[in-house]
């Protein structure tokens, strides 16, 4: 609802370390875009694995609740402020948010959006921005797999692990996935040799199938599998770890064991032995406001965002959707999203 140039939200509060019944829906009355800013009404957000970090406090780092989460979306231009070129107005764009996007309307800056080519969906569009630039730039910014190698994506049924796969097998990648069995049917559709990630002999089943090592391994777990995706590469492999999924039920201080995993993969990576290690962020580099930092990282984002985009309508990547919800039933997207008994592989989606 817009009156007298202010916009009337629905959003939903993340209050503080809550159960997912705790989220809280609110409104409240967004001014007129400033300058450089975009006045963006929601089509399309979701539930990451951010978000399930987040309302447990151990997303580092996170802002002080209470706050909104929503770390992407789709939507449609209503208004810009001054100096925003008008034609954006109607458009559909992307956005990558970190926090801010379960709500019906956001106030952006705009030269953060992308504009989402004609012809993709806005739910499709959805999955492939953090997801599709995480596993894009993992796959060819860090460990620039190439047509031959074959890779390991821990997690293979994930958001992000569905586009990893997707995208290595597009490279000409041999591809093994760790999953559920429930979702091994579905993996195999997709070209990946898929591990049962409870497999106690896990790293013994992936020697098997490769038996001089892999050229790359995804982990988003962190904890121990980082030692054991470590010795799992090859002579010349990457390890690119991007979470700590594992640490997500600890209740200590997460940024301790954030850092100890950084320091381990930065030893790792001085060690004079072919391999390399690293940490992946797809915040990394943004710089601050305004400085010539953040004007590369923006370019950087919106060069592979748009290839991601075009990768999604050309049919290379199928958008992979678990389930939709209207935003005010946020909360059981989230249940969703951290049961143990999910069995749809994809994204969650939240419709407002």
């Amino acid at each position: 609802m817009t009156e007298n140039n202010a916009t009337t939200v629905t959003e939903v509060v993340l209050p503080g370390k809550v159960e997912p019944a705790g989220l809280q829906l609110a409104r409240r009355t967004l001014p007129a875009p400033a300058a450089g800013q975009a006045l963006v009404r929601v089509e399309s957000t979701a539930v990451s694995a951010a978000e399930t970090a987040m309302r447990r406090a151990r997303y580092v780092p996170q802002p002080p609740f209470p706050f909104v989460p929503g770390y992407d979306l789709v939507g449609v231009v209503e208004a810009v402020g001054p100096g925003v070129d008008r034609a954006l107005v109607g458009r559909r764009v992307a956005a990558l948010t970190k926090t801010g996007s379960w709500a019906t309307a956001v106030l952006l800056t705009a030269a953060d959006l992308v504009e989402v080519p004609d012809g993709i969906d806005a739910d499709d569009a959805e999955t492939v921005i953090v997801n599709g630039l995480t596993a894009y730039q993992m796959l060819h910014r860090v460990a620039k797999v190439q047509a031959g190698q074959t890779v390991l994506v821990l997690g293979a049924g994930g958001g992000v692990g569905t586009i990893l796969v997707q995208l290595a097998w597009h490279a000409g990648a041999r591809v093994i996935g760790t999953a559920n069995p429930r979702h091994h049917e579905a993996l195999r559709a997709m070209g990946v040799e898929p591990v049962d990630y409870r497999d106690p002999e896990l790293a013994a089943r992936v020697r098997t199938l490769a038996p001089d090592g892999v050229d790359a391994v995804f982990d988003h777990l962190g904890g121990d599998s980082i030692d054991t995706s470590y010795r799992l590469l090859n002579r010349t492999g990457t390890l690119v770890s991007y979470s700590l999924a594992s640490k997500i039920d600890e209740t200590g201080p997460v940024l301790p064991v954030f850092l100890k995993l950084v320091a381990k993969l930065a030893f790792w990576n001085s060690l004079p032995n072919g391999k390399h290690a690293s940490f992946f962020n797809v915040w990394t580099g943004a710089g601050k406001p305004d400085s010539a930092k953040r004007a590369e990282f923006r370019t950087r984002i919106r060069t592979d965002l748009r290839h991601v985009f075009g990768l999604l309508r050309d049919g290379v990547l199928t958008a992979k959707i678990a389930a939709r919800f209207p935003l005010a039933e946020a909360a059981a997207a989230l249940e969703m999203s951290e049961s143990s008994g999910r069995t749809a592989v994809g994204k969650i989606i939240l419709v407002p």
